[in-house]
């Protein structure tokens, strides 16, 4: 139970629950169908009272979907060391009926995942289309088990989600050496009106990743173009975790970004150059899951500042769950001069209920 709560209420957020509730629809001579996704609502309030343009803004409670999902997996055996396997899912809003248009014709508003590949025990994995950074899913990986805010670390997104191809070796005693990129292209545009001045880019990313025993290790890096919403330099990352029980589980990671001089910052929430910190735990007992990180984040053009994450998770059955989150992003340093109500200002919570099937 403690393990599986750990991969299903704490790192549901990557789909490990969808791993575990799938249906399979169709299971013969070596292909199979899964369908799985989870149907996730809650209530979100406070965060920031001000917005980039420095106008302040309400923060009052919202009724909210909490990433709700539908998927598709799809496999089938071509040899008895290769498998050909496919995956597509879809983002839907839960919470309302209203579209665009307001005639209530939203359905499905986002296409999460969409790729397909080559799986051998032997020779590893080959994968192409629209997936999941793997500098998340290999290095930053042990800090992403919140459901909304609180990663500082480059999350899923980063340089990845579309037009990309990767690859990973086999497990080889513990270790998984992993490479992608992605390719962002300027077909069909026309010169000197959609094009920019580096053309056709590619952002490569790659590393390894140690996970023996208690112990799991990552190292990586990602060039983080512009284009790809970076600043154009080198994002590296050392992060891991140690299991000292069953119940309990220490992470600790570093992570910096080269600073680019000639950057000109996109808003008030972006950054050049950095150096972050990140330390916590997370500490499951029958039912309940408790999570908790700490930041310091240092910046070469900004003010330094400190992020706190607090998670608690409560199984209700193997398919449902209640969560409470709470984070603050750029929270005061706690010293003499600083109040309860300095604490608790930019505080956003998050709670609500989840059911995956």
């Amino acid at each position: 139970m403690k393990k599986t709560l750990l991969a299903t209420a704490i790192v549901g957020a990557l789909g490990a629950s969808a791993a575990a509730q799938a249906a399979t629809v169709y299971d013969q001579d070596g292909t199979r169908l899964d369908v799985y996704g989870r149907i996730a609502m809650g209530v979100a309030g406070g965060g920031p009272e001000f917005n980039n343009a420095g106008q302040k803004i309400d923060d009052g409670a919202e009724f909210v979907d909490v990433y709700s999902r539908l998927g598709l997996r799809m496999s089938h055996e071509v040899s008895r060391d290769l498998t050909a396997f496919g995956r597509v899912e879809w983002r839907f809003s839960g919470d309302e009926r209203t579209g665009p248009s307001g005639n209530g014709n939203s359905g499905f508003n986002e296409v999460r995942q969409s790729y397909l590949g080559l799986q051998s025990d032997q020779f590893g994995t080959f994968q192409a289309g629209n997936f999941d950074s793997f500098y998340n899913q290999f290095v930053s990986l042990p800090f992403y088990w919140e459901i909304d805010r609180g990663l500082e670390f480059a999350g899923h997104p980063k340089q990845s989600r579309g037009d990309s191809i990767g690859y990973y070796t086999p497990n080889l005693q513990g270790w998984t050496a992993f490479l992608q990129a992605k390719h962002y292209s300027e077909r069909g545009e026309v010169e000197g009106v959609g094009t920019t001045e580096e053309g056709a880019v590619v952002a490569p990313q790659g590393g390894v990743r140690y996970a023996q025993g208690p112990i799991t290790v990552g190292l990586g890096f990602v060039e983080d173009v512009e284009r790809g919403g970076g600043n154009g330099e080198m994002l590296y990352g050392l992060i891991g975790s140690y299991d000292f029980t069953d119940q309990f589980t220490a992470r600790l990671g570093y992570e910096t970004r080269d600073n680019n001089d000639s950057y000109d910052l996109r808003g008030a929430n972006d950054e050049n150059g950095y150096d972050k910190v990140g330390v916590g735990g997370t500490f499951t007992t029958g039912p309940w899951a408790f999570a908790a990180d700490y930041y310091n984040v240092d910046r070469e053009e900004l003010d330094d500042s400190n992020a706190w994450v607090l998670g608690t998770y409560y199984n209700v059955s193997s398919n449902f769950d209640v969560f409470l989150e709470l984070n603050d992003g750029d929270a005061p340093t706690v010293d003499r001069d600083v109040t309860l109500g300095d604490l608790t200002d930019d505080v956003y919570w998050l709670t609500g209920a989840r059911y995956h099937f």
